[in-house]
C-alpha cells in the first residue's frame, strides 16, 4: 500500500506519517508538504532515511507537480492535510486560503480521478459547522449540522468538502471527510493557542488571551486523531463524513491557568486583549457516529494529554525556538 500524505510536515500531518509507519510498517508513505512557515522538514528527521518513507518538496496547488508525483508512485491513497489553518491570518489574508484549502483540494482529486485511487480522504474542522451557544451544553455538532461558517479558513474548508463530496457524486471518487476538534500535542507550531501559551509562559511574556477567555473547545490529543483517520481509511464507508471529537471541553482561560500552574509560573501573565473578530463562542463534537461504525473512542483526558505536551515543549526546545526567531 502506497499512501501520498499531503502537509506531512506540519503539526497534525507529521504525526500522523509517525502513527501509520509505526502501525502499517509495510506501508510505503509519500511526504508532500510545500514547506510553508508551518511546515518543519526537522519534524520529519526520525523517518527521513527509512526506506519505505519519501519526501516531496511541491505545491498542492501546482497540477504539474502532482501529477508527476501520482506517475512515479501510482499511491493506493491520498490523505490531505495540506491547508492554511490559523484563523487570524485568513482574516488578514483570505485570498492563500481560498488557493490551498480549495484549488489545492481540487487538484488532488482531480490527480486521483486521472491515475485511480482506492481512497482520498479529506481531513477538515469542526470550524465548518460554526458555533454553538455557551449556556446550551446539551448541543453538540454531528454530521448532519448544517455548514454555517464564521471565518476565511472555516469558509474555505468548507467548500473544499462541498467539493469533495461533488466529486464523490458526480465522478464516483472514493471518498471520505473527517471533521476534528481543536489538536494538540508534539510538533504544534507556536501560534496556536496551546504552544503559544506554553512557550511564551517558559519565556516568561505575556499570555495574551481573547475576550474574556470564556470561548470552550473541544480538544483531541493529536495521536487519537490519527488512529480515528487511520480507522476511516481502512474501515470507513466510502462518501460518508466522520466527526472526530476529543470528550474534553475547556474553556480558554482555564487551559491558561492550567499551563501556568504546570510550570510554576504567576497567573498575573495574562494579558486580555481584543477580541478576534467573528470568534465562534464554543465548538463540541459528538463522534458517536465513529464509535457505533468504526469502534473510536478517544483514550487521552485533557489532564494527562496536556501534561504530556508540556513535557514535550521543555524537551524539545531546539525544535521550536528557531521557528520562533524564524517567524
Amino acid at each position: 500500500m502506497t499512501i501520498i500524505v499531503t502537509g506531512g510536515a506540519g503539526f497534525i500531518g507529521s504525526n500522523f506519517v509517525f502513527h501509520m509507519m509505526e502501525a502499517h510498517p509495510d506501508y510505503r508513505i509519500i511526504c508532500l508538504d510545500k514547506l510553508t512557515y508551518a511546515g518543519n522538514l526537522s519534524t520529519l528527521e526520525p523517518v527521513m532515511n527509512k526506506e519505505n518513507f519519501r519526501f516531496v518538496q511541491a505545491d498542492i496547488c501546482d497540477r504539474t507537480a502532482v501529477y508527476a508525483l501520482f506517475e512515479e508512485e501510482s499511491p493506493d491513497m491520498v490523505v490531505n492535510f495540506a491547508a492554511e489553518s490559523h484563523v487570524d491570518r485568513s482574516i488578514d489574508n483570505p485570498d492563500i486560503f481560498l488557493e490551498t484549502n480549495i484549488k489545492g483540494t481540487a487538484v488532488l482529486m482531480d490527480a486521483c480521478r486521472k491515475y485511480g485511487i482506492k481512497r482520498y480522504h479529506q481531513v477538515s474542522t469542526d470550524e465548518v459547522y460554526g458555533d454553538l451557544p455557551l449556556d446550551r451544553p446539551d448541543l453538540f455538532f454531528t454530521e448532519e449540522t448544517p455548514i454555517h461558517t464564521s471565518s476565511p479558513y472555516s469558509s474555505s474548508k468548507a467548500g473544499a468538502d462541498l467539493l469533495v463530496m461533488a466529486y464523490h457524486r458526480t465522478y464516483g471518487l472514493p471518498v471520505t471527510i473527517s471533521r476534528c476538534s481543536n489538536n494538540y500535542g508534539p510538533y504544534h507550531f507556536p501560534e496556536k493557542l496551546i504552544p503559544l501559551m506554553i512557550t511564551n509562559a517558559m519565556a516568561d511574556k505575556t499570555l495574551p488571551v481573547y475576550g474574556e477567555g470564556i470561548n470552550v473547545r473541544d480538544w483531541l490529543y493529536v495521536e487519537d486523531h490519527c488512529r480515528a483517520i487511520d480507522l476511516i481509511l481502512h474501515k470507513g464507508r466510502v462518501g460518508e463524513i466522520y466527526n472526530i471529537g476529543g470528550h474534553n471541553e475547556m474553556r480558554n482561560i482555564d487551559i491558561v491557568k492550567l499551563i501556568c500552574k504546570e510550570l510554576g509560573k504567576p497567573e498575573s501573565l495574562i494579558t486580555f486583549v481584543a477580541d478576534r473578530k467573528g470568534h465562534d463562542m464554543r465548538y463540541a463534537i459528538d463522534p458517536a457516529k465513529i464509535h457505533r461504525e468504526l469502534g473510536w473512542l478517544p483514550e487521552t483526558k485533557f489532564a494527562d494529554g496536556i501534561k504530556k505536551t508540556i513535557r514535550w515543549y521543555l524537551d524539545n526546545k531546539n525544535w521550536w525556538e528557531p521557528l520562533l526567531i524564524k517567524n
